[in-house]
């Protein structure tokens, strides 16, 4: 295979992990298929230098051999996460970075040291013991939750016929509930996706738009588009919004509908008014299932009117069959900058003054 070298190329993070690695304990693996541990490394050694940051341990590569040096827990933790990416690998997977990070919470779980929280699951100690949950499609095969967060959100779409998801950018709200629609789909459990979201600018004028009613809509929903497209083959997008299986269309368009058999998702919904969230969620028929997501925080409303989003939450959390799970900027899994970034703005607003209730 070859000699995979690295060298750790940041100093405080470098200083950090050997102050950690010379009070500690050294292990090694030797990982059998060799193609198996090259992607396992990762191009650079990205997936490796990674686990170094995120468990401060030192990692060295040479061939199929894995040395970890750190504190006795920080060697376990990572051997576990190896081991677990390596098996992944090993049945046809390609893991990045973000599969790191995944696996890193995963294992963190079945140790354990995750408390107990009023989104996730009473079966905490099952959910421990089987790993996190995942969707499976046809294209993509078993994507698997990233964070406990992830994890609690999956299980709470396959317990309630409604589920309100809320949480900053970049948590995973939308793509998984996507990714669950097109797994009910495929299992037949559903006849067809309805897929929607208020057509409201973000803060800029972009005035009319040319074309049809598809072409119109199209740049406010491209995100569905786009998730869309990673869990089913094009052709077949093409098709099922041709005839009908899969209807994108903007939140207005659902007044006086009955939607029977069918997955419903409303994305973006904090920028649904009051009056449009009750006429959606009255769009429930028999057989359908409906998840709404949407992330307070980013309200493009006009000023002074109610968001439909928050008031919903805190009207029907009583309901019985209705689920609800919510997102912090730990549960970023876009990019670790977009974490901090979102930290630093909850940080910030958490800093000021009340203003003029908004949603």
């Amino acid at each position: 295979m070859g000699r995979l070298n690295f060298r750790l190329s940041e100093p405080s993070r470098l200083a950090a992990s050997v102050e950690a690695a010379l009070d500690g304990v050294e292990e090694s693996l030797t990982l059998d298929d060799n193609r198996a541990a090259v992607l396992l490394v990762g191009n650079y050694d990205q997936n490796i230098a990674h686990l170094e940051r995120r468990l401060n341990v030192l990692a060295h590569v040479n061939g199929n051999q894995v040395r970890l040096r750190g504190t006795r827990d920080a060697v376990n933790h990572a051997r576990r996460v190896i081991e677990n990416l390596y098996a992944a690998i090993r049945k046809g997977r390609t893991v990045g970075v973000g599969d790191v990070d995944g696996a890193i919470e995963e294992t963190a779980l079945q140790r354990a040291l995750f408390p107990a929280k009023s989104e996730q699951p009473a079966d905490a100690n099952k959910t421990a013991q089987q790993g996190f949950g995942h969707v499976a499609t046809r294209k993509c095969g078993p994507v698997k939750a990233r964070n406990a967060a992830q994890d609690a959100y999956l299980r709470v779409l396959a317990r309630h016929e409604l589920t309100f998801a809320e949480g900053p950018a970049g948590t995973g709200k939308t793509w998984l509930a996507v990714g669950h629609a097109v797994q009910l789909l495929e299992a037949g459990h559903v006849e067809r996706l309805i897929l929607s979201r208020p057509a409201v600018e973000a803060g800029e004028k972009i005035g009319f738009l040319p074309g049809d009613m598809r072409e119109k809509v199209d740049p406010y929903l491209r995100p569905i588009y786009d998730a869309l497209y990673d869990f089913m083959e094009g052709r077949l997008v093409e098709r099922a919004l041709q005839t009908g299986v899969i209807e994108i269309a903007p939140l207005a368009f659902m007044r006086g509908r009955t939607l029977a058999n069918a997955l419903i998702l409303l994305d973006e919904a904090q920028n649904a008014s009051s009056m449009q969230m009750k006429m959606f969620l009255t769009r429930l028929g028999e057989g359908s299932r409906m998840i709404i997501t949407g992330d307070p925080t980013q309200i493009d409303l006009p000023p002074g009117q109610v968001s439909g989003f928050a008031e919903a939450i805190a009207l029907l959390k009583d309901v019985e069959g209705i689920g609800h799970v919510k997102f912090g900027h730990q549960h970023v899994v876009r990019h670790d900058l977009v974490r901090r970034i979102v930290q630093a703005y909850e940080e910030r607003a958490a800093d000021l003054p009340p203003q003029p209730r908004r949603g």
